[in-house]
């Protein structure tokens, strides 16, 4: 097991050394510049344009910035924003506010897809089976930010159920509108997977077995199917963190969150190499880890799951 765990972190070396290189490379090749963007309208003097791009090497090739840059994360120096503070500090005041928000969500969505999703598998073809997979296929197909608008308008602006925007108040409670958000946009793929996965399981033999010994069926849906068919659900969970990620810059930005995605909206929309690269990386290894995270606890969920040398 320890071989196995420090294989899958010595992985994460490559991932980090492609994710970076591939995101400076995007970041450096978009058209305009950074520096007079800054500016506006304005036409500041050239000499101090060169200064700032001498400050941040904007002046020297790719390679070279490329390079800078790996040489700073070494000493975890991730670099200076535009406005002149350090980008771990500022990851460091935003990055709390994300996983918070990460957090809630997940576990909103994994709840609801646990209990609507085993009593749909319990009632399948029933209406309310065929009301549940309709309700899920539309939240498929309706955008997360179609959804976070109608919820910031229905919700919070008319009903009043809740803060149409976070600001500074980003407390759990200050969060629940985002989280909900965040958590419909994932919710139905891991419904839909824990029906399937129910379904399959119910029709095994050792549960009809279970059923001949006399057991009850409060006995045998929690402990028996509800954990074989886990196995798929926090797998799926894992892959759906890059959606949830994903998702979170576009609901951040919608609800004003203090969090890495509206940060990261607003470095890409002012071409701060450093800021993007690094919340990017960090987004790409908490990503490896929890898929980690998740092999692990493949042999708590199924005794048969070994890791072999």
């Amino acid at each position: 097991m320890a071989t196995y765990i420090l294989r899958r972190i010595l992985q994460v070396i490559p991932v980090f050394l492609g994710a970076t290189l591939l995101i400076y490379f995007m970041v450096f090749a978009m058209p305009g510049d950074p520096i007079a963007a800054l500016f506006g309208d304005k036409q500041p003097p050239p000499q101090l344009l060169e200064q700032i791009r001498a400050r941040y090497l904007l002046d020297q090739p790719f390679i070279v910035q490329y390079l800078n840059y790996l040489g700073g994360i070494l000493r975890l120096d991730f670099g200076v924003g535009f406005n002149g503070q350090p980008v771990i500090e500022t990851l460091a005041r935003t990055f709390p506010v994300t996983l918070r928000l990460a957090i809630m969500a997940v576990a909103l969505a994994f709840v609801l897809a646990i209990v609507i999703g085993v009593t749909s598998a319990l009632l399948k073809g029933t209406i309310y089976d065929h009301l549940m997979l309709i309700v899920a296929l539309l939240f498929v197909a309706v955008p997360v930010f179609v959804v976070a608008f109608a919820a910031q308008f229905f919700l919070g602006v008319q009903l009043g159920w809740f803060k149409p925007t976070v600001g500074a108040d980003n407390d759990w409670g200050g969060l629940w509108l985002p989280a909900i958000v965040l958590a419909f946009s994932i919710y139905a793929t891991m419904m839909r997977l824990t029906r399937a996965s129910t379904i399959e399981t119910l029709q095994q033999d050792w549960v009809r077995t279970a059923y001949g010994k006399g057991l009850s069926r409060s006995r045998i849906i929690p402990v028996h199917v509800l954990r074989n068919s886990m196995i798929p659900m926090v797998t799926d969970t894992a892959s759906q963190f890059g959606v949830l990620m994903v998702g979170a810059t576009v609901t951040e930005g919608i609800f004003n969150v203090p969090g890495v995605g509206n940060q990261l909206y607003t470095a890409i929309i002012k071409h701060e190499t450093p800021t993007v690269v690094s919340f990017v990386t960090i987004f790409v290894v908490v990503y490896v880890l929890i898929n980690l995270l998740v092999d692990l606890l493949y042999g708590l969920l199924d005794p048969r799951i070994r890791y072999v040398k």
